[in-house]
């Protein structure tokens, strides 16, 4: 008699080119399915859930055209239980499986979840590696293991060894690691931004059904032209398009932000990566392959700066989750308890910055790493909002967002929650950052250089603010030493002052 099987899908692990699907077996049956658990843990950007449905929809088509067998539960489908475990039993029973296998999640709660329910089948269970990632998920913390700082460059010098990439006999392409100094420069717009690559699709099908389910979700979507790529065809095609049009100059671009471009010369691959349609070998490699080509010229520093997102921070941040979960997601250490404003939920403020960065968020589900990190988690954590409500709206707003991925990034390296588990410091900085790296400040409102006063951009006197109140916490940190010294020659007077601002943007969020 033979084994029948039943194997579990995720959204997030549309690997097409897993083992799994090397040979077509009729007593293997996928199973996937959109359901009210995984829409309702965290209120959703409305493009999120129909990119994750999208690229699950057309996974499914894809693998079942090759011979592979599958149920997939649609979310409006009467059969559908909704619920994890009961979808898992109910598909056992209709296949009368003696066997259940899945692919291990990269979100904690799923992982316990998963562990649960195979603790409770009385038949037997097996789980497997995504063959995603470069990294296990426990290498990290190997690495790490007798040191006292988890310092990301040291595990990225050690990833480009180990895997070969941009290295010769140890020693690194162009002579340098990391060509971070030089990926920091302004774009002024003399440098033309080709038009991102957009696969336009009529959904509104699924704004439908999730408006007929009762789905909650925010933000907006044109449903006649949804223009992400959710197909393995179509993010491939993005990658191709990012490696001729957008990276000979993704490097030194890659911190700039600016009023009239979205996108600049970032790839837009990051859902693809995330949902696992694409892998970040085969994204790095196919980098590595247009620059190595001699008829492009592409210097080394575009590369670099590109590579060391993916094989350093990405893999970082995944190795920092899985050692540091589940008590990472409490981590308050500067104990802030301050309520998100409404305008997270609108973009409706005076402060361009955050008018460009919220409302471009709100539009399109996507922000780039500065924006995210300099723009609106530095004024989060300037006006000491409570990390909760913060993970809480960047896991619900962004297109890529799962929470391996995210709360690393927000309760962190944004956030500086955990501690200096992350950064070494916490990333906040006056109006001057902004100034300096887009052209936010000169269409808005508030002037970047005045520090109180009607018209004084609310960065700076929250940035004082901010050491002032929090000097005990970093008392002990060499790298603020330089700016609680800074603080320390001011003006006692113009403090008072300052603080007395900044009271009053806190205490009237929504009103600046």
């Amino acid at each position: 008699m033979k084994m029948k099987t039943v194997r579990l899908i995720l959204g997030d692990q549309l690997n097409q080119n897993h083992s799994w699907f090397n040979d077509v077996n009729d007593d293997i049956t996928y199973v996937m399915a959109e359901m009210r658990q995984e829409t309702d843990y965290v209120k959703h950007h409305i493009q999120k859930v129909v990119a994750f449905f999208l690229a699950m929809r057309n996974f499914k088509e894809d693998l079942s055209k090759k011979g592979h067998h599958f149920i997939y539960y649609k979310l409006n489908d009467k059969n559908n239980p909704q619920q994890l475990a009961e979808i898992i039993s109910k598909t056992i029973q209709e296949t009368n499986a003696t066997k259940f296998e899945y692919l291990l999640p990269d979100e904690f709660r799923l992982d316990q979840q998963l562990e649960q329910i195979c603790n409770s089948l009385n038949i037997t269970t097996d789980s497997h590696d995504t063959e995603h990632f470069y990294t296990t998920r426990l290498e990290l913390k190997d690495f790490y293991k007798g040191k006292k700082q988890m310092v990301m460059e040291n595990f990225y010098r050690m990833m480009r060894k180990k895997h070969g990439i941009m290295v010769t006999n140890d020693q690194p392409e162009g002579g340098k690691w990391n060509y971070d100094q030089s990926n920091r420069n302004k774009w002024k717009g003399k440098t033309p931004v080709p038009k991102e690559k957009e696969f336009p699709k009529n959904v509104n099908d699924i704004v439908q059904l999730l408006h007929d389910e009762n789905v909650q979700t925010f933000g907006n979507i044109d449903d006649t032209k949804f223009t992400w790529p959710v197909t393995r065809v179509e993010c491939l095609n993005t990658l191709d398009y990012f490696c001729e049009q957008l990276l000979p100059h993704f490097g030194d671009y890659q911190d700039a932000m600016h009023d009239d471009e979205k996108f600049l010369f970032h790839s837009r691959l990051s859902f693809a990566m995330n949902a696992k349609i694409l892998s970040p070998k085969e994204v790095i490699h196919t980098v590595l392959d247009h620059f190595y080509d001699k008829s492009n010229d592409i210097n080394v520093s575009q590369v670099e700066g590109f590579v060391r997102q993916i094989l350093g921070w990405r893999e970082y941040m995944r190795g920092i989750y899985w050692k540091e979960m589940p008590a990472y997601k409490k981590l308050n250490i500067l104990e802030n308890k301050n309520k998100l404003p409404e305008f997270f939920w609108t973009g409706n403020t005076k402060m361009n910055c955050l008018n460009k960065a919220i409302g471009q968020s709100l539009d399109t589900s996507y922000a780039h790493h500065i924006q995210r990190l300099m723009i609106i988690g530095n004024f989060a954590l300037l006006t000491q909002i409570d990390p909760n409500e913060v993970d809480q709206w960047y896991l619900g707003v962004y297109i890529d967002a799962i929470e391996w991925v995210e709360i690393t990034n927000t309760r962190g390296m944004s956030q500086f929650a955990d501690g200096g588990i992350v950064a070494t410091k916490p990333y906040v900085s006056s109006a001057n950052y902004i100034n300096k790296m887009s052209n936010y400040c000169g269409k808005c409102y508030y002037s970047p250089t005045k520090k109180i006063g009607e018209k004084a951009c609310p960065f700076n006197s929250l940035y004082w603010n901010f050491l002032s109140e929090k000097r005990e916490h970093f008392k002990d940190n060499q790298r603020m030493n330089m700016m609680m010294a800074l603080l320390d020659k001011m003006d006692k007077n113009q403090v008072y002052e300052i603080q007395k601002k900044a009271r009053d943007i806190i205490e009237n969020l929504d009103i600046y």
